[in-house]
């Protein structure tokens, strides 16, 4: 069913063009996706229907519908997994770097939910609807690493309620830029949609609180080694905490430094070990993986010329 919505524009959204009003106040819209809607007469204003250049003035106020999203239909496809654990509950996937989680706009193949749907076929939770089947939750498309998948809906809602307390645990590891000051902290700030950019997230007044503890695993010349656990599991929060310290992650692409010179493709972040009570059993099960080789053989050449 699609989604109607009331708009109002405020004082600071005053004289702006209405593709970028509703980017700003709706965080799902990308300025495309607005434009978009607009060319097909979906926002109006005291009925008549509004255009990409039109101007906002304070106190217009706007009727917005939004079209119900059609769930991607994933298919299975032969694409190697590499398993670091799997029962008739879950699946522990070692996810490489490069792979999308889940079938969305542009990326509609070579997911690992394609793969999944291969390997498991109808065993996997449909709590996460057609597009999501199994996935409790995800991590980003260069970010390597260990994600945990529900083979039936009751595994899927307790791994749920273990992400909600917390008791499901998610330790990384990263080389950021420079060198931390301390060697162990906690990062203890809200996140949001950025108001300058609503593809990328940032540290914002009145957003969702996220927790990132980091603890130091080795010092290089210009980078430090980082293990880092996730107390909250918000979108980007280990790359948008590590940089709001003036400390980013090597290689990431988008909230990386100008004077990153690592030269990686993609952010140098990895998914190491994961901790959770086994949904079916109670067990306490501690997994692991190995670094990748692009991740390893940095961290080699960063010992090589530090003791130069």
């Amino acid at each position: 069913m699609d989604r109607r919505m009331t708009l109002t524009v405020p004082e600071h959204l005053a004289g702006s063009r209405c593709d970028v009003f509703l980017a700003s106040m709706v965080p799902e819209l990308s300025r495309s996706a607005a434009q978009h809607l607009l060319e097909k007469g979906m926002v109006t204003k005291e009925g008549k229907t509004l255009g990409k250049k039109d101007k906002m003035a304070a106190g217009d106020i706007l009727q917005v519908i939004l079209p119900q999203p059609k769930p991607a239909q994933a298919q299975p496809e032969d694409i190697p997994l590499d398993i670091v654990y799997e029962d008739e509950d879950v699946v522990v996937i070692n996810k490489k770097k490069g792979m999308v989680v889940h079938p969305a706009a542009g990326n509609e193949e070579g997911t690992l939910v394609n793969a999944l749907l291969h390997h498991c076929g109808d065993s996997l939770s449909g709590i996460g609807g057609e597009a999501r089947p199994g996935i409790v939750h995800r991590i980003d498309k260069d970010t390597s690493g260990l994600l945990i998948v529900a083979k039936n809906d009751s595994a899927h809602r307790n791994l749920s309620e273990q992400l909600s307390d917390h008791s499901l645990h998610r330790e990384y590891e990263a080389v950021v830029l420079g060198r931390l000051r301390e060697e162990e902290g906690t990062i203890d700030k809200p996140l949001g949609r950025s108001p300058k950019d609503r593809k990328k997230m940032a540290v914002v007044q009145g957003g969702k609180r996220a927790v990132t503890h980091y603890r130091v695993l080795g010092r290089y010349q210009g980078y430090t080694h980082v293990l880092c656990r996730l107390e909250t599991g918000r979108t980007h929060q280990i790359r948008v905490h590590m940089a709001s310290l003036g400390h980013p992650i090597a290689g990431d692409p988008v909230y990386g430094s100008r004077g990153d010179k690592s030269g990686l493709q993609g952010q140098c972040l990895h998914a190491r070990r994961l901790i959770f009570r086994h949904p079916r059993t109670g067990e306490e099960m501690c997994l692991q993986c190995p670094l990748p080789q692009d991740f390893a053989d940095f961290l080699a050449k960063l010992r090589k010329e530090s003791q130069e």
